[in-house]
């Protein structure tokens, strides 16, 4: 799917994401709580690919993440 198919939603770039803008993921929180799936996507090509991840294995992902301070 490519952002067209998200419309005004907002991105949120993630804190983990070098600041060179080299490894740069995004995420729509608002698609979270009313749709019950994560829209991610590379910021850097905002027009390209969205990758749809269910809430759960989002959250799963996003500890993961903190508990090995990546």
């Amino acid at each position: 799917m490519s952002e067209n198919a998200y419309g005004a939603a907002s991105w949120v770039k993630s804190t983990y994401s070098a600041p060179n803008g080299g490894t740069c993921v995004e995420w729509a929180p608002a698609f979270a709580s009313t749709r019950g799936v994560v829209p991610v996507r590379d910021s850097k090509v905002s027009g390209g690919p969205v990758l749809l991840v269910s809430l759960e294995s989002w959250t799963g992902f996003v500890t993961l993440v903190r508990a090995s301070e990546v």
